[in-house]
């Protein structure tokens, strides 16, 4: 589809996809969590990735949000996993600004992240003072790119135990919410999650969600942190894997939260993505995304929308996604997934060359 962003904007609030058809419409929000994780695929790269949120203060605003992403190779045999490359940061942020940053290993553009807001401004600081991490799609690149939706969705776990949040009044409540509307299609204008007075209503559909790594496959993942205390977590898995002329993705992304005394976590947003790939344009081919839990019923009918990147290069897609899907013609955690994908050409660099190895 052609148009301004306001154009393509407009099409879901009226209720329709980029097609001009009507949106799917859904009666309830999906509470079908996607479970363990799969094995790892012999002859296949994995990436996981972590960014974990907790509020040292007790609450009081300051959040850390620690990070950990690495890339494994699964050889032929199916073996233990052979490390690609890892990485780690640990971030102090107040009202999404970025206060203190380090990271592991060191890198001296680090210290220029100090003082963005988390979000575009913090994007732009990152691609400039990171151009070699951007390029070849290192762990560190996705990591702190990733703030920018960790620290917005984060703010949703402060708010399950936060002695500001509970003590503030409704009207300060409903403003925030007001904020909201319009950012993606789930908030569009007049979708299920607005009250009668336009406004985003205070609650969402969460669901119970058990651990990701598999017992059969204990290094599938990193090793994740557990907490006694209130924490956010948001995880991404990406498998890659070449069948001839094909490049297969399966993807997992799930934004949790924790509170102490709760024996599972509980999940807001969760998408498992499955798309093949031309191995040799590095163009998307076919793509189908699967919601396992979205906070309102509306959000379900986001997924109608991925067709219309079909036949984009993967390499391009950090910037495509938000050109083509931008606001309520997406879902603002979607597409974060698949900005993703854009590092998946990296990634396939690590894979057999032999076009029938898979």
């Amino acid at each position: 589809m052609s148009g301004s962003t306001q154009d393509v904007v407009d099409m879901a609030t009226r209720g329709l996809d980029l097609s001009g058809n009507a949106l799917p419409s859904f009666d309830a929000p999906i509470s079908e969590p996607s479970g363990v994780s799969p094995l790892r695929r012999p002859g296949s790269v994995r990436r996981t990735m972590t960014i974990d949120a907790t509020w040292p203060g007790g609450g009081q605003g300051v959040g850390r949000f620690t990070g950990v992403c690495r890339d494994v190779f699964t050889d032929l045999s199916g073996g233990a996993p052979q490390e690609i490359e890892k990485a780690s940061i640990e971030v102090m942020v107040r009202d999404r600004l970025l206060e203190q940053a380090s990271c592991v290993p060191a890198h001296p553009a680090i210290g220029q992240l100090v003082g963005a807001r988390a979000g575009g401004q913090s994007r732009s600081v990152i691609g400039a003072a990171l151009p070699e991490e951007k390029r070849r799609a290192a762990p560190l690149y996705l990591l702190l790119d990733d703030l920018a939706g960790a620290s917005l969705v984060a703010q949703w776990a402060w708010a399950l135990n936060s002695p500001i949040w509970e003590h503030l009044g409704e009207e300060e409540r409903k403003a925030k919410r007001a904020g909201m509307v319009g950012v993606c299609m789930g908030l569009r204008p007049g979708s299920d999650a607005m009250g009668p007075d336009g406004v985003p209503m205070d609650g969402r559909n969460t669901s119970e969600v058990g651990p990701l790594i598999n017992p059969h496959d204990p290094d599938g993942w990193h090793p994740l942190q557990e907490y006694d205390e209130l924490n956010f977590r948001r995880a991404r898995r990406i498998d890659v894997w070449r069948e001839g002329d094909l490049l297969h993705i399966n993807s997992f992304f799930q934004d949790s939260a924790c509170e102490p005394g709760m024996k599972n976590r509980l999940a807001v947003h969760e998408y498992l993505i499955e798309a093949t790939v031309d191995w040799h344009s590095g163009c998307l081919l076919d793509i189908s995304a699967r919601p396992g839990t979205l906070p309102y019923a509306d959000c379900r009918a986001a997924p109608v929308n991925l067709t219309h990147l079909i036949g984009e290069p993967l390499a391009g897609f950090r910037e495509k996604v938000l050109l083509t899907l931008p606001r309520t013609a997406g879902c603002t955690h979607l597409n974060d997934m698949m900005r993703a994908l854009a590092e998946v050409p990296a990634l396939a660099e690590h894979l057999p060359q032999d076009r029938n190895v898979g």
